[in-house]
Parts: structure tokens; sequence; C-alpha cells
């Protein structure tokens, strides 16, 4: 079986993904990165995180075919979901976990990222994000892509700021859903060790630079944050955040 641990950008989702991944192998699953060499899935799984990228009918399968030949392991994505995703969850070959953020933190994140990245020398995939208007239409199409995601029910659909503030339930939430139990050792151990900002920043999947809820009430202004709210707005109140 494919585990999906889905997220939007700047929400964590390096850090929920590396939870899933190793509750998965601490429960008999595949290392994710070993799959990717053993079934040559270079061409379509990145090589930190194995992030699959478009749920596309082409990359899927590819990448259900170890799942077909027993293996549960875990990938990562930022993508909305597709037909062909939809009919794996439907067949029981894959299982989702989707994980979002209030978008006017998350687009302050991925801009802060991008411009870091530009100063050390080294443009990522953010820093492209030169400006506010930039930033804010590159969010709004990953607010349709969690949209898509959060109205599927059989997803387990958890808030960046849950995990960050609620962690043992929303750890617990993750462990039952993908079928497993606290009580293991192993599973205990997994959970501890991705507990909020206990490890040190040499470990990607742990390491948060800023992490803060609403800090793009600091950052922005109050006519940004007017845009934002219009923009986002129905996504917001749907999901419980204060405008």
């Amino acid at each position: 079986m494919i585990i999906l641990a889905v997220g939007m950008p700047r929400a964590g989702s390096g850090w929920h993904y590396n939870l899933v991944h190793d509750l998965v192998t601490a429960n008999g699953g595949e290392d994710a990165r070993q799959i990717r060499e053993r079934y040559h899935l270079q061409s379509i799984l990145t090589e930190v995180n194995c992030n699959i990228g478009v749920l596309s009918a082409r990359r899927l399968a590819l990448a259900v075919a170890p799942a077909l030949m027993g293996k549960t392991y875990a990938l990562k994505a930022h993508s909305g979901p597709t037909r062909t995703s939809g009919l794996l969850q439907s067949i029981g070959r894959m299982r989702v976990l989707y994980i979002y953020r209030d978008p006017r933190d998350a687009m302050l994140s991925a801009y802060d990222y991008g411009q870091r990245a530009i100063a050390r020398g080294r443009p990522n995939a953010f820093s492209h994000l030169t400006d506010f208007e930039k930033t804010l239409d590159f969010m709004a199409e990953y607010v349709k892509i969690s949209e898509g995601w959060l109205a599927l029910e059989n997803v387990l659909h958890a808030r960046y700021e849950d995990l960050l503030t609620d962690y043992d339930a929303e750890a617990q939430r993750a462990v039952d859903f993908l079928g497993y139990s606290l009580s293991d050792a192993a599973t205990q151990a997994v959970v501890e060790k991705y507990r909020p900002y206990k490890a040190s920043s040499g470990n990607k999947g742990l390491h948060f630079f800023k992490g803060k809820i609403g800090r793009f009430r600091e950052k922005y202004t109050e006519e940004q944050q007017a845009v934002m709210a219009g923009r986002f707005g129905n996504y917001l109140q749907g999901r419980g955040y204060e405008i």
C-alpha cells in the first residue's frame, strides 16, 4: 500500500511526512528511499522526501508497482487529488493524510524561505516569490488544492496549528488512521522523535525556522491583511481561522 502524506507548502509538510514515514517503517513498512532505489523510481520521486509531484496516472502506476508486490511505504506530495489517486484509494491501494495551515502564515513562510535561499546564493522553489502579489497568487493555487483534499472524507485532515499545539492528540489520530497502536514501543519512539521543537536544526524533518502561529499579523500591513482576508475569506472561515 502507498501511504501518501500530502501537504500545503510551508505547512509542516516535511515534518508531517517524516512522522508518517517513520510510523510506517516502525510497523513493518518499507523505507521509501530504499524503495526509490530498488524499483528505479528516481524519475518520479525526489531524493530527500520522495515527493511524487503531480498525481498523474503514469506516476502513480509506477509508484503502485511495489505496493502490488506487497510493499507498504510512504510518499510525499503537494499536488491535488486526481481520478487515479481516488481510484487507488477506493481499491485500498493508497491511504492519504493531508496537512494544511493558515494560508497567510504559509505564504509568509514561503516568501521568507525563498528570500533566505537567495541571500545564501542558492535559490530554491520559493525564490521566485519576490513580492506580495506573486506570493498571494502562489498560495491561492494551493488553497484550491487544499479545498480538493478537504472535500474528501476518506482522507485524514490535520491542521499544522493543531499538530503544533496539541501534538499528542494529532499523533494519536495519525497512528489510529494508519491502523497502528501507541502501545507498541517502536511507535511510541517515533511519536517522541517528532515532538515539536525537540530536535536540532541538523535534522530537516524536525527543524522549525519560525513555525509561529499568526506571524503574518506582525509582518504584513493592514492593507495586505485586508487583501488576504478578501482572497482567502471563505477558506479561512470554513477552517476555523480568525480573520
